[in-house]
């Protein structure tokens, strides 16, 4: 990750070229940062583990059906540059992640933001971890009037767009997101952000997060209340730096 970072993505870094950058899906970019990225990562991955494949983003992008049978064996995610309109932007917000699963459970994850070097990583069972510090989320119960954080509302149906948007109120504060899950999960667990609320669940942009604020003493599930799996693709997910939070800012925002 430190290398394709080095290699592939700082280089290029507010030194942008017009044909390095283009669209992806409307409204979506990708750049030649992301897909050089990946294909440094990629094998190298594979390679770790006998009979272990990587998905990418950028690959998935190409061919959908890599996303199938996410749930057999052992696959490493990989998100090559999370917050890749951040990065055309010129902005610093942006970061490499990798998770791998084995029968879809996540067994590890690594977030990596290249500009500042910080790295998160999560063991199951094991905790996690900012920089090789062992760290936790915030245990404290605040209620729902106390909780500031994101809802990343892009990709909210309107009906829960508007009911998110009357129902703001009741929380101290509803804020954008960073437009990067690899800057937004690592929050929660440094008690900047209470909770994070997300629609478009793709796997390489949550299985890394979720497994570190879990492994942290957080609280991740489905708008219903369900476990997270990266390979459920049902959206709706509600992250909360502990259990009552997570049950306060739910009932206050989408009851």
């Amino acid at each position: 990750m430190r290398e394709a970072a080095t290699m592939a993505i700082l280089p290029r870094f507010q030194k942008l070229a017009a044909n390095e950058v283009e669209e992806k899906t409307p409204g979506e970019v990708v750049t030649a940062a992301d897909r050089d990225a990946e294909q440094l990562i990629n094998p190298r991955l594979a390679k770790l583990l006998a009979g272990s494949r990587a998905v990418g983003e950028e690959a998935a992008a190409a061919n959908p059906a890599l996303m199938d049978r996410l749930d057999e064996g052992r696959v490493w995610l990989v998100d090559p540059l999370d917050g890749t309109s951040n990065f055309v932007a010129g902005l610093p917000t942006f970061s490499v992640m990798v998770a791998l699963l084995e029968n879809g459970q996540t067994l590890a994850s690594w977030l990596l933001e290249p500009v500042s070097g910080r790295l998160c990583i999560a063991v199951r069972g094991e905790g996690a971890f900012i920089d090789g510090v062992r760290t936790w989320a915030p245990t404290m119960s605040l209620s729902a009037p106390d909780c500031r954080g994101s809802v990343l509302t892009r990709f909210l149906p309107d009906d829960l767009k508007q009911q998110v948007a009357a129902r703001s109120h009741m929380v101290a504060e509803v804020r954008p997101g960073a437009k990067c899950a690899g800057v937004d999960y690592p929050s929660i667990i440094e008690g900047t952000q209470d909770f994070l609320m997300f629609w478009r669940l793709l796997p390489w942009d949550h299985a890394a997060g979720a497994l570190l604020v879990r492994e942290a003493g957080g609280h991740v599930a489905h708008l219903d209340a369900s476990e997270y799996k990266p390979s459920d693709r049902r959206p709706g997910l509600l992250v909360g730096s502990n259990r009552d939070v997570w049950e306060n800012v739910k009932a206050a925002l989408s009851p």
